[in-house]
């Protein structure tokens, strides 16, 4: 080949692959846990496999620690295209569809796997469904933290002890409305301010999960903790809508099966990472006591009720919840 067609040639190659890596979009996802959180974990993991499968189409920027602003300001940023994706936990989503409030029914699952199957079911699968139209954003998947257990300053014994309590929950529904009927005053605050809080007085105990209590060193100021597994606390992965109507059939598939391939790899995790993080806190100060459903006595019929009430969604879970045990 003649020199001067060989640069030609070169030059045409070199264009065309300079075209490809400029026309490579990334993609920004937001969440608020830390960077050493699973979710986060899961979400850099989720980016690499999309880059790869993608042929480096497809790059993902992770923001942590809420690095992007608060979930509600995330979900204001998917619905304008300004955030293209997040890791959100499906209590915020419940503030604006209070349907997904049936997700955290009391006693609903036993475990994290348990949680796996139920939200790869119908009914968990086919709310997924009504997420574009109500909040913006495509619901490509959940996956889950451990389960949600008390940490409280002061020993507990009885349901009773917890009744005038101030505990920290996360403000949403479903939580507000048990702490509620346990006669606690319901303290909403941020994460990272909840060590110092248990310490002051601020607040009396939290409701959270073990990877919380071990990771942030929340053990420390607490006197008991119940191991209750009181309800499970999913995450989902969220693609704004506007970004999701620009992007190729081929391409939607493809980051909806990568998203909802890490997402559900949690399920696997948080049963692992949970046995290792109770068993480290066995070892501490803290008085650990196993609870079931019969610790709360009557406030798990009073919730019940209330929230059937407020969706047929609930039954339909229970259902299959209840299958999932035959």
């Amino acid at each position: 080949m003649p020199l001067k067609k060989l640069l030609m040639t070169l030059a045409v190659t070199a264009g065309i692959a300079a075209s490809a890596t400029s026309a490579a979009k990334e993609l920004r996802l937001g969440l608020i846990v830390p960077g050493a959180h699973e979710w986060s974990k899961a979400a850099v993991a989720m980016g690499e496999d999309l880059k790869e499968k993608s042929q480096g189409k497809y790059t993902v920027t992770v923001f942590p620690a809420g690095q992007l602003g608060n979930e509600a300001q995330m979900l204001q940023q998917l619905q304008t295209g300004a955030l293209d994706m997040a890791f959100m936990t499906v209590a915020e989503i419940t503030n604006r569809v209070p349907d997904f409030g049936a997700i955290f029914a009391p006693y609903l699952v036993r475990d994290v796997h348990e949680s796996g199957l139920l939200l790869n079911g119908p009914t968990a699968q086919k709310m997924l469904e009504r997420l574009p139209r109500e909040i913006g954003a495509v619901g490509v998947g959940y996956g889950a933290a451990s389960m949600r257990l008390m940490l409280n300053a002061f020993p507990t014994n009885d349901v009773s002890d917890i009744k005038g309590r101030k505990m920290r929950i996360t403000p949403f529904p479903p939580l507000r409305d048990f702490y509620r009927l346990l006669g606690a005053a319901s303290t909403p605050m941020p994460v990272t301010d909840v060590y110092d809080s248990l310490a002051n007085g601020q607040v009396d105990g939290i409701d959270a999960d073990m990877e919380l209590v071990w990771r942030m060193k929340f053990y420390e100021r607490g006197q008991t903790l119940l191991y209750s597994s009181h309800v499970m606390f999913p995450v989902i992965g969220l693609v704004s809508a506007r970004v999701w109507q620009q992007l190729p059939p081929a391409d939607r598939e493809l980051l909806a099966e990568t998203a909802k391939h890490h997402l559900n790899g949690l399920f696997d995790s948080y049963m692992k990472v949970e046995k290792e993080m109770a068993q480290n806190i066995q070892g501490t100060k803290v008085d650990v006591k196993i609870v079931g459903p019969e610790f709360f006595g009557d406030v798990l019929d009073e919730w019940e009720k209330i929230w059937l009430e407020r969706t047929p969604v609930l039954a339909e879970l229970r259902k299959e919840a209840a299958a999932l045990r035959k």
